[in-house]
């Protein structure tokens, strides 16, 4: 039954908090849609850290679309095979976590010490940064335990039960033999996509294509007064 809970029913759980949590927040909290930038209160730190973490996470996003969503059927029509997927994943994979891990840790570091930071620091703000460590670290360990090719295999395993729960027909069975580290993994993810809409997270769907169709500012330098009445006189 437990099986059955996790991998059958709380995703369903976590998708409609996810869906629901955003749309009641920007109905009734557009004001506080916002990351919060505390640029001004600090930002060798955040430029650091913001820039491994993002770019990092892009690239660990892409692997996860990948290995996860296109079967390995795809693969092996083109002609890539196992090895070959296996070389590409650790070659692109192992940096962009390391990146995506380092910078974390020094955004988590610079949240922690800086007293500025800490008293506008939030509750969802800590909550979302041990989330986010949480699946960061256990994806980048999943990875150096599963370096041997011939060891675990998530694309026959965690990749169907994933794309079987987009089809609403969960399939549990999938994840039974799953390694329990590869499980944390997944597990943290969904707590970061339930306390996604109630968090400064919510800014990653905010982007400001307004500003491509917005009239450009016309800025003027203001003469001043003792100049005008100068001109006047003359």
């Amino acid at each position: 039954m437990l099986n059955q809970f996790l991998w059958g029913t709380l995703p369903y759980i976590i998708l409609t908090i996810f869906i629901g949590g955003h749309i009641y927040r920007y109905n009734h909290d557009q004001f506080g849609w916002t990351s919060k930038s505390s640029e001004m209160l600090e930002k060798k730190e955040l430029r650091l850290g913001s820039l491994l973490f993002h770019w990092g996470i892009i690239f660990v996003f892409i692997g996860h679309v990948m290995g996860i969503l296109i079967p390995g059927g795809v693969y092996e029509a083109i002609g890539i095979s196992e090895e070959t997927y296996h070389f590409i994943a650790l070659i692109f994979g192992i940096p962009a976590g390391i990146a995506a891990a380092i910078g974390l840790l020094i955004l988590i570091h610079r949240r922690l010490t800086i007293k500025r930071i800490i008293m506008t620091s939030s509750r969802g703000d800590f909550l979302a940064l041990f989330f986010l460590a949480v699946v960061v670290l256990t994806g980048l360990s999943s990875t150096f335990l599963n370096i041997d090719s011939d060891g675990f295999d998530y694309r026959t395993t965690i990749g169907p039960w994933f794309r079987s729960l987009f089809m609403f027909q969960p399939d549990p069975a999938y994840m039974e033999n799953v390694p329990v580290w590869f499980k944390i993994h997944i597990l943290a993810a969904f707590g970061i996509f339930a306390v996604w809409p109630f968090t400064r997270l919510v800014h990653v769907f905010s982007l400001p294509l307004r500003y491509l169709n917005r009239s450009y500012v016309v800025y003027r330098k203001r003469m001043p007064k003792q100049a005008n009445t100068s001109n006047q006189i003359r």
